[in-house]
């Protein structure tokens, strides 16, 4: 089975949270590589992350 590249860059943006309890969000700051703002700006449109730039998980962004 091979993975789309753009499934890839979302499960590793993902995987910077922490799901420990913490309540820690993320920030991806404008100079970040492209790929990383595209895959940001796409989990927030699947309603995974609060903000377009990170932010914190929602309910459904813990799930995945």
């Amino acid at each position: 089975m091979r993975l789309n590249t753009k499934f890839i860059e979302e499960l590793e943006l993902l995987n910077l949270y922490e799901l420990d309890g913490s309540f820690a969000g993320i920030k991806i700051h404008h100079e970040a590589a492209p790929e990383r703002i595209a895959a940001a700006q796409r989990l927030h449109g699947k309603n995974m992350t609060t903000l377009v730039d990170g932010g914190y998980l929602t309910p459904l962004g813990i799930e995945a």
